[in-house]
């Protein structure tokens, strides 16, 4: 299901934190970030910033068990006045993210949230969590988000994971109420050939695959547009979409689709 590996997921958290901060340079820090409540882009900067610092700690001291913020080497960050601080302060971090994921190997054995104990784990939420805050800034900042295709198949993959995860282990009660058969969703990518999801409601939970099949309820449109709607970044609303069928089985999924 995931082509990716190791080193591409370290080669991208640099790369995706590059792009966000080429949003930040010159933007305005106070801007407040819609998609993110109570955050403006300084928030944000630093909860990227702060969350790549801490992982690097779990990983270079290969942690049993979560570490504290203020265990966390520079975990704070400067503030708005410093942008140019800010902005290397990210940079910094990104960079020593990867280098520690990467000198570590996927199999190094680290402490999660989820259970997969390995730095792998790491390396890919990292990826993924940088890219959907970068969606944000770009959205508080009016511009157009773009991804590579590939990564945005697999930010939709890994939150299919990390949602199924969270309804099998009961760590959200929001995630346990996505069941009920007979009922299914159909995410469709118009302009990505194979970037298909079937997701398929039962009595015991939901499952899903890659797949092209008729659906209770459809959303289509481009790729990146898709992963928005899906991460609760766009609404399913937008003109940028399409939703066939029931959509307020989308809706159900939206309101409910949460790892904890």
């Amino acid at each position: 299901m995931n082509d990716l590996d190791h080193t591409r997921y370290c080669e991208e958290i640099v790369r995706q934190t590059d792009l966000l901060r080429a949003v930040l340079v010159g933007a305005d820090l106070s801007t407040k970030v819609s998609t993110c409540p109570g955050w403006t882009l300084g928030h944000l900067a630093r909860h990227v910033g702060g969350a790549h610092r801490w992982v690097e700690t779990i990983v270079r001291t290969k942690s049993s068990q979560d570490v504290p913020e203020d265990m966390v080497p520079g975990h704070t960050g400067p503030g708005d006045a410093e942008p140019a601080a800010l902005d290397a302060w990210l940079e910094e971090g990104a960079q020593k993210t990867a280098d520690t994921l990467r000198a570590a190997g996927p199999d190094a054995k680290v402490w999660t949230w989820n259970g997969d104990n390995r730095a792998a784990f790491w390396a890919r939420r990292q990826t993924h969590d940088t890219v959907v805050h970068r969606a944000d800034a770009a959205i508080a900042a009016g511009i157009v988000f773009e991804l590579d295709p590939g990564i945005a198949a697999d930010t939709i993959d890994e939150w299919l994971e990390l949602v199924a995860w969270s309804q099998s282990t009961g760590a959200d009660e929001q995630a346990n109420e996505l069941r009920g058969a007979g009922r299914s969703l159909h995410l469709h990518a118009t302009d990505v050939p194979g970037a298909e999801w079937l997701i398929e409601f039962g009595e015991d939970g939901f499952t899903w695959r890659r797949a092209h099949e008729k659906a209770t309820v459809a959303l289509r449109g481009p790729l990146t547009d898709v992963l928005q709607v899906f991460y609760r970044r766009l609404p399913p609303g937008s003109d940028r979409v399409e939703v066939l069928g029931d959509a307020a089985l989308l809706d159900f999924w939206l309101e409910r689709a949460t790892f904890g």
